[in-house]
């Protein structure tokens, strides 16, 4: 079993056995998140779904993250990881619900560094963001954000 499968199993059984549900907002990750939960059976006792929101309007118009918030920090911030997740889980209707942006590369973006990602995780009285400088070419960078969010996630279920 790969560390993320074996990861994401433990997020499950916590979700399951907490009765509390999961939801995503992916960006950076493009649905690969969301692949890596639902690679796990029993992922359907609490993965509610996600949203692909790759481009600004998108995050606006179905995360309801607010343009103002993005013309004033950029999509790769902290705030715009928080209101992504919080979005996620008001418009699913989850319990928990993570977030991730930031720029894979190979170059810059926007004048921020590839492999800066942007990570948030909002719960049941939480309601976290974390900045990570990831190495590596788009598809490491991508992959290295998948696992420590699932790392952040693990460690956030048990307390």
């Amino acid at each position: 079993m790969s560390e993320i499968n074996r990861v994401t199993s433990e997020i499950i059984e916590a979700l399951r056995t907490s009765h509390q549900t999961l939801a995503l907002a992916e960006s950076l990750t493009g649905g690969m998140l969301g692949g890596a939960i639902t690679s796990v059976a029993g992922s359907s006792d609490v993965f509610i779904g996600g949203i692909v929101a790759y481009d600004a309007r998108m995050k606006s118009e179905f995360l309801a993250v607010a343009p103002e918030l993005i013309a004033a920090h950029g999509v790769v911030s902290r705030e715009v990881a928080l209101a992504m997740a919080e979005g996620a889980q008001r418009r699913l209707g989850s319990d928990w619900a993570i977030s991730t942006t930031g720029v894979a590369g190979p170059g810059p973006s926007g004048g921020i560094a590839a492999g800066t990602v942007w990570i948030a995780i909002v719960g049941p009285e939480i309601a976290m963001a974390e900045q990570m400088e990831l190495p590596g070419d788009r598809e490491a960078v991508r992959m290295a954000a998948i696992e420590r969010t699932l790392g952040a996630f693990t460690r956030i279920l048990r307390g």
